[in-house]
């Protein structure tokens, strides 16, 4: 869509012997089901409250005394924490080795889906170590409301005083950059006993997610000391729906003889704020989707998921219900959400709800974003065990889930709100890191920078927005001093020095799509044998890309979210003022798209694919080829630079220019930084090696690369 700009600037207790009951008032147990194997109890001991084990870095990394206000009443209400319970390691090797079974088409259990009852009698604890553990927690006052069904995560409300008694941990007031949060300030215990069941709490804080909503820049209007004549640009060409059809090859898959368009298959996103359901209408009909048969309706699933209305999240949750339904157009989108809690995100709380269901919804999308040091340092503890085994329960019900990979390029765990340069190092996104879930990046067109526009855009807009000609050539969304397509244009030697120049103090700032190892996984089987993937033994972001750019090269992304009251403007799409703050960019974006496309394969293959990493690789191995072995002639012909030229044969396009290296500063990953000059983010502090570039085959910066959907869509096994 090609718009027209405007100038921009209780008690104690001792020695407890915990009798195992048949059940507690108010709690569900998954029942063991017929032919189910028998689970060994590990809680073989009496629980002795003078015999406890500390959870190792259990506290939030920005709980620290220079944050603390003190302690909060012991009266405040702590509902529905979520305690984590883990699997002995012969299930977990069981359960993943079932789950490879399930995605593998050569074995007998190939697409035979696990139920959530399945998942919980079959890997979950002992029902007795369940009971056990319940029973505790009712002993210390509080209210057991569910075990979810995958025996792994309890619900559990009660008060301050309640943890600080049963888990030996204050909750404090803290106010981090101006906003008050609540957190345990120091390390929770719990008995002995129950340390080869209980891992930890999820969260005993309200550090939450954070949408990876990218608001509209455009570098060519920001102003600009020592900038080019000809630097100010009047025309922004954004993409609509129409657009990324054009841009990535969709509109085959509509006009085929039986067409591709998503019918009877439902996405869910997973948001924890309400949007108004007029603003799916409104972009629906605004961009020619509202002819198709798609519905978009908003549910509240389960146990502990109260409305949570509309908040400062809505404006995320519009975009991903509208792009949703924007590729697959027939499909029903269904946005699940539920109110954060003290201390539990609202929309796990719906994901892991709409897991426990019997039929669980095919395909769900998360576009929000959490470092994996503030969710604890491993799998066995806190955050990252939840999100893990949730995502693996998904993998294991044949659930497709995708989650954005970021905005704050590699320095995952930095604000790319507020930073202007990178302090705490490389890191992932937590959300996204998981071995069972599609980690989706972003990318930004190269033809502002290479002077192409007319090439690939025209000047006016077809009925339904489309001003798109073609694919167009792509580099990794960067929107910071250190890119290497920005410090070229402006003829800089190299990202430094461009950096710590009048002109690149213009552009510091962390913003663009992430990219980073996971220092929690391990690298899975299926991202291997590719050229390009680092023999890091870790599992690495993202996986694949598509346009993510919030406007810094003269493109954004269109969605409609009119409420004023949450920061909304109304959807008037010709009129440009609106048009503007009606774009955005973020990975917010590529999320949704990438679960509505995963609809279209979905409906080919007339059945859930589960977890779409292992086939998606298997394609870029054929398509790429390995470091010995690589396939020359496919990535010369499928390299993203040829824009247009790119073969009609690829399924992914190779982006091979550019980069999502930031400025940083201080001693964490961070290369060439002094008292008076910003670094760059870089492997090592010795030596430059940028985190990270775009290279041949796979890279930090774009995954897999961008994609042809007809192409990937056709291929699908």
């Amino acid at each position: 869509m090609a718009l027209r700009r405007f100038p921009q600037h209780a008690p104690q207790f001792g020695l407890l012997t915990i009798l195992v009951l048949s059940g507690f008032s108010g709690t569900a147990f998954a029942a063991p089901q017929a032919g189910s194997v028998a689970v060994a109890p590990r809680i073989v001991t009496a629980v002795d409250e003078t015999k406890m084990v500390t959870l190792a870095h259990s506290t939030h990394r920005l709980a620290v005394p220079q944050y603390d206000q003190g302690a909060v009443e012991d009266s405040m209400p702590m509902e529905h924490m979520l305690l984590q319970l883990r699997r002995s390691p012969e299930q977990e090797a069981a359960l993943k080795q079932t789950i490879d079974e399930l995605q593998d088409s050569h074995s007998g259990k190939y697409h035979q889906w696990l139920t959530a009852e399945e998942m919980g009698t079959k890997f979950g604890p002992a029902q007795k170590d369940i009971e056990t553990v319940s029973q505790w927690l009712s002993l210390h006052g509080f209210q057991v409301n569910t075990v979810h069904k995958n025996g792994l995560t309890i619900d559990v409300s009660g008060t301050a005083g309640q943890v600080r008694e049963a888990f030996h941990t204050e909750i404090h007031k803290y106010v981090v950059n101006g906003k008050q949060h609540i957190a345990n300030a120091s390390e929770v215990q719990i008995p002995a006993a129950l340390a080869p069941v209980v891992a930890g709490f999820v969260a005993l804080h309200n550090f939450m997610p954070k949408p990876a909503l990218t608001k509209p820049v455009n570098a060519l209007t920001i102003p600009c000391n020592g900038c080019p004549d000809g630097f100010n640009g009047t025309v922004q060409y954004n993409e609509a729906p129409a657009d990324l059809a054009a841009i990535y090859n969709v509109e085959p898959l509509y006009k085929a003889k039986k067409p591709i368009t998503g019918k009877g298959q439902t996405v869910v996103v997973l948001e924890d704020t309400d949007i108004n359901p007029a603003d799916v209408a409104t972009f629906r009909k605004a961009f020619g989707l509202s002819s198709y048969a798609g519905t978009f309706t908003q549910i509240h699933p389960g146990i502990g998921c109260a409305d949570p209305g509309v908040n400062g999240a809505e404006g995320e949750a519009a975009l991903d219900a509208e792009w949703a339904g924007a590729v697959a157009a027939d499909a029903a989108v269904e946005l699940a959400s539920c109110a954060d809690t003290a201390t539990a995100f609202g929309a796990f709380i719906a994901a892991q709800n709409l897991l426990d269901l019997k039929t669980p919804p095919a395909i769900m999308s998360l576009s929000y974003l959490q470092c994996e040091t503030n969710n604890g340092p491993g799998t066995t503890l806190e955050g990252n065990a939840f999100v893990n085994n949730l995502w693996q329960q998904a993998a294991g019900e044949g659930v497709s889930v995708f989650v954005a990979s970021g905005d704050n390029a590699a320095a995952g765990c930095d604000d790319f709100n507020t930073a202007s340069f990178a302090t705490t190092g490389i890191a992932a996104n937590a959300l996204a890191s998981t071995p069972y879930d599609v980690a989706t990046g972003g990318t930004d067109f190269l033809d502002t920078s290479e002077g192409s526009l007319s090439t690939y855009w025209s000047t006016t807009n077809d009925p339904v927005g489309r001003s798109a000609k073609s694919y167009i050539p792509e580099a990794p969304w960067n929107d910071s001093c250190a890119s290497s397509v920005l410090f070229g244009y402006f003829g800089a030697k190299d990202a430094q020095s461009f950096c710590n120049s009048a002109t690149g103090a213009n552009f510091l700032d962390i913003i663009g799509a992430s990219g980073a190892p996971s220092f929690v996984y391990s690298k899975p089987v299926w991202q291997t044998g590719i050229i390009g993937i680092p023999n890091d033994g870790k599992r690495d972001l993202p996986d694949v890309s598509l346009f993510a750019s919030n406007g810094f090269w003269n493109h954004a992304i269109m969605f409609c979210m009119s409420d004023t009251d949450e920061g909304g403007t109304p959807c008037d799409y010709t009129n440009a003022v609106d048009s503007f703050f009606n774009s955005a960019g973020g990975t917010s974006f590529t999320a949704p798209q990438f679960a509505s496309i995963q609809a279209l394969i979905n409906q080919k293959a007339g059945a859930p694919q589960g977890n779409p990493n292992p086939i998606l690789y298997d394609l870029a191995r054929l398509e790429y080829g390995s470091a010995a072995d690589p396939n020359t002639s496919q990535l010369k012909a499928c390299n993203s630079n040829l824009g247009n030229g790119v073969a009609s044969t690829c399924i992914f396009n190779d982006v091979t220019t550019g980069n999502i290296t930031v400025p940083c500063y201080g001693t964490n990953d961070c290369y060439g930084s002094t008292l008076n000059e910003y670094g760059i983010l870089s492997r090592s502090d010795e030596k430059l090696l940028q985190a990270y570039p775009a290279k041949t085959g796979w890279d930090f910066a774009t995954g897999l690369g961008t994609i042809n959907v007809t192409n990937l869509v056709n291929a699908w096994p």
